[in-house]
């Protein structure tokens, strides 16, 4: 029986072998990012959001406003009570 050598008498030779680099193509220095209409409205949608949640819960200047209203006994009359309760049937589509 008869063995033929099947490869070169280093077995590590194979893998000691390096590979020519290629060089590294330059492509413009400049990049460029570019967003569509969906998510630029997305984005005002958010910006608006974070507004409003930065924004107070309580105006203070319209607490004062309202109070002052309340104190005088003539304030509340019929058209104020029309006026409130066509906001609040508006509000609760009633």
């Amino acid at each position: 029986m008869t063995i033929d050598r099947l490869g070169p008498i280093d077995p590590l030779q194979k893998y000691n072998k390096t590979d020519k680099v290629s060089k590294t193509v330059k492509k413009d220095d400049t990049d460029s990012i570019s967003f569509s209409r969906e998510a630029k409205s997305m984005g005002e949608i958010y910006k608006a959001t974070e507004n409003v949640k930065m924004a107070p819960d309580i105006r203070q200047e319209r607490i004062d406003e309202v109070k002052k209203k309340l104190q005088d006994p003539n304030y509340i009359n019929d058209k104020v009570i029309e006026t409130v309760a066509d906001k609040l049937i508006d509000l609760f589509e009633i």
